[in-house]
């Protein structure tokens, strides 16, 4: 189903996309945080594709290919326009202030710091991946493999782990890449991560059966208790 050297081949030119976003706007490659952050979130990148492709397989060809597939929401394949644009920004901004430009300088406890919360964000994602065997990164209704609704592992404590994870990520990049712009720019991120999961819990709630009893049960999407 996944042929395991496409799944090489998109690894390394992601991997290529990072590095050059990040190395190429700092204008060195003498800049230790970058290559630990690579490092760091390419190990568990390879790590949870290796495990995809052992445990389910099909999750992971979904992963692959659910982007820009039939059933994707229109709104949805124009967010992911937009936030693949932000993020891109987001990725070369951080060293242009922290390295290129010298704006920021961030204490070396709080780079650590954005080192533990990124490694507590791959854990999460993790626990998120090992629950939800309808992980798309697309929001559409996946009649094909027979969707229904998860509610066990982190599903019982929000409705929206992923997110939760992702924002978690944000933060502990930016920290690590020392740059206090980044910083602040997660706060769109964030926005858009919360703007997305009202929209996608608009098409979860009217087509996927069960999902509107499991809102009422879950009552917070991202942060437990709050929101």
């Amino acid at each position: 189903m996944v042929s395991l050297r496409a799944l090489a081949a998109q690894i390394a030119g992601m991997f290529v996309v990072f590095a050059g976003l990040l190395f190429v706007a700092a204008g060195t490659l003498a800049w230790l945080p970058g290559w630990a952050y690579l490092t760091l979130f390419f190990a568990f990148v390879v790590a949870i594709s290796a495990w995809l492709l052992r445990h389910d397989p099909a999750l992971l060809a979904e992963r692959l290919t659910g982007i820009g597939s039939a059933g994707q929401k229109t709104w949805d394949k124009v967010f992911f326009g937009f936030a693949a644009t932000y993020v891109v920004a987001w990725l070369a901004l951080m060293p242009l202030d922290a390295v290129r430009w010298h704006w920021s300088r961030m204490p070396g406890v709080l780079q650590v710091a954005g080192a533990l919360l990124l490694l507590g964000s791959f854990y999460a994602f993790f626990l998120v991946f090992r629950e939800n065997a309808y992980l798309s990164p697309a929001v559409r209704i996946q009649d094909d493999r027979g969707q229904s609704v998860v509610s066990t592992g982190p599903y019982a404590h929000v409705r929206h782990p992923m997110y939760a994870a992702a924002m978690v990520w944000a933060v502990g990049t930016a920290l690590l890449l020392g740059s206090w712009y980044g910083l602040l720019a997660t706060l769109g991120l964030m926005a858009g991560i919360a703007v997305r999961a009202v929209l996608e819990e608009r098409t979860l709630r009217t087509e996927l059966p069960g999902y509107a009893a499991y809102m009422e049960r879950v009552r917070h999407r991202i942060i437990p208790g709050v929101w």
